[in-house]
């Protein structure tokens, strides 16, 4: 069937659909926003708290809001609505508003493995946030300070170094993101740890995820090796099996079958990770003998078909902004590999869009 426009309709229509993607580009910073301003006011742990679905004069009173904020609230929980982090029903007289899947992935109380709350937390703190603001200044500077450093004067580790509390935001996010890979290590360990008997999880932080393999596979030795102002907060918590070294994987990795790298060189420039993955190389047997290198990171535009890549890409930016690495794809890791003198890798896809890659030497 023909269309009955003008070709001067079918182009103002063209106009308008432009705009309306320019305004989602302009106010679209607003969802992550709002998404912090929910989580600030706990309202997902409330839904979750109250057991069932929730009027908004229940959820304004259980949050102890001023009274002249109820009309606003409302028009929060319309966005929350919109972008499917609240699910809005209306079945019965008054409209009451529910978690999804998206809203109980950050409830403070879940006892579940897969909590995001403090990765989510992390990256909307402000000192994070600051860092993006900063991109266009950076683009247009002949020098090495990244975006981060442009904003704060250091550098994200120093900065940690020097802020406890925004170091411990940082290893809560580590230890919540530790549950995209440890459910699928658990599944697959069989075969990723056949044969290994020592492991050093390289800047593993509290040591999540090494708790986790020496709990499931006992046969597995692990070492924790992060720097001493991290590994001074920490202990062995009961665990024989997993114990914390400080120390600076620039300079040294302690010797083991496997080396896990756990959301490391996507922080890092091509340069420091050669570096780092040579520090590797040093520190495992032959292939022969067991030795590899595990990475688990991302490999962008290596994804589930259910899921498109543009959080790799996002966080790619986010990664421009907050350090000097970069979110890689397979021909760049390859590149990596071949100069820091490894034979070959094998990339294991999950189910989402996280990769597990082996490196041989």
């Amino acid at each position: 069937m023909k269309s009955t426009q003008t070709p001067k309709q079918s182009r103002m229509n063209n106009e308008f659909q432009a705009i309306a993607e320019l305004w989602k580009l302009i106010f679209g910073f607003h969802k992550s926003m709002s998404l912090k301003c929910a989580l600030d006011l706990g309202i997902p742990n409330a839904i979750c708290n109250h057991g069932q679905p929730m009027t908004l004069s229940q959820l304004h009173s259980v949050l102890s809001l001023p009274l002249s904020r109820k009309p606003h609230l409302f028009r929060l929980l319309r966005i929350l609505t919109e972008f499917g982090f609240i699910l809005e029903n209306d079945a019965s007289s008054e409209l009451v508003y529910d978690l999804t899947p998206l809203s109980r992935l950050v409830i403070s109380t879940k006892v579940e493995s897969l909590n995001l709350l403090p990765f989510t937390s992390f990256h909307l703190n402000d000192v994070m946030l600051k860092s993006s603001l900063c991109m266009g200044n950076w683009f247009m500077q002949e020098d090495k300070q990244i975006p981060f450093e442009l904003a704060h004067g250091v550098r994200p580790w120093e900065m940690t170094r020097q802020n406890p509390k925004l170091s411990k935001l940082f290893n809560d996010a580590m230890v919540s993101s530790g549950c995209l890979f440890t459910d699928f290590i658990i599944k697959n360990g069989g075969d990723i740890f056949k044969g290994t008997e020592s492991l050093v999880d390289v800047g593993g932080g509290t040591g999540a995820i090494s708790k986790v393999i020496a709990e499931n596979f006992p046969h597995v030795k692990c070492t924790v090796l992060d720097l001493p102002h991290v590994e001074a907060d920490f202990s062995n918590d009961g665990h024989s099996n997993v114990k914390f070294v400080p120390g600076d994987m620039f300079n040294h990795i302690p010797p083991a079958d496997v080396v896990l790298l756990k959301w490391i060189l996507h922080c890092w420039s091509d340069e420091n990770c050669i570096k780092i993955l040579q520090q590797c190389k040093q520190a495992i047997p032959s292939r022969e003998d067991g030795g590899k290198v595990l990475i688990l990171e991302g490999v962008v535009g290596s994804t589930s078909s259910m899921i498109s890549k543009e959080p790799q890409l996002l966080f790619d930016l986010m990664m421009m902004s907050a350090t000097e690495g970069v979110e890689r794809d397979e021909q760049q890791w390859s590149k990596l590999f071949t100069e820091s003198g490894f034979s070959s890798y094998n990339i294991i896809r999950t189910i989402g869009f996280m990769s597990i890659i082996e490196v041989y030497p």
